[in-house]
């Protein structure tokens, strides 16, 4: 299971790439992330991160890797709790011109990986018990998160540009 959802920016793949994956400014885009610890100073595959979520009431943290690090093409990072691999969570930078403007789509997509493996019910469990949504709505939650983060990207990355 797993959703995606698309942006178009005013700014070319590096510029939108730079702002993504600078994980310390995850909090300014994410509707669920408040803070973020990271495990050395350079992003790059391998690099661990902790990030600490809230919705509503709610708080939980996750521990992350980063799994793809590709400047201006590609960004991800597989989530776990207590060990138990619970997601994926990647971006997409496909840049392309207007008029001679340069913009960027940016994709970001989620991927379930709660499913088909011993402790996938356990960490079913588990994110329930942390976000209050059950795993049924977790990818229409999902979305509507991204929606927003994708939407703060934009916001953030063109106000820098001055577009």
């Amino acid at each position: 299971m797993g959703v995606e959802e698309s942006v178009a920016i005013d700014a070319g793949p590096d510029r939108v790439y730079t702002a993504v994956a600078d994980l310390r400014r995850m909090r300014e885009w994410s509707p669920e992330v408040f803070a973020t610890w990271i495990r050395g100073r350079t992003i790059v595959p391998g690099t661990r991160f902790v990030g600490f979520n809230r919705l509503g009431w709610r708080l939980w943290f996750t521990t992350c890797q980063v799994t793809v690090a590709e400047p201006g093409g590609a960004f991800a990072f597989r989530v776990s709790v207590f060990g138990i691999p619970t997601a994926l969570w990647g971006y997409r930078f496909e840049g392309f011109d207007v008029d001679g403007t340069p913009r960027t789509r940016l994709t970001e997509y989620w991927e379930d990986l709660r499913r088909g493996h011993r402790g996938a019910g356990f960490a079913s469990w588990l994110g329930r018990v942390f976000t209050g949504v059950p795993a049924e709505r977790r990818a229409a939650a999902n979305r509507q998160g991204m929606r927003a983060t994708l939407d703060r990207i934009r916001t953030g990355v063109e106000r820098a540009s001055g577009t």
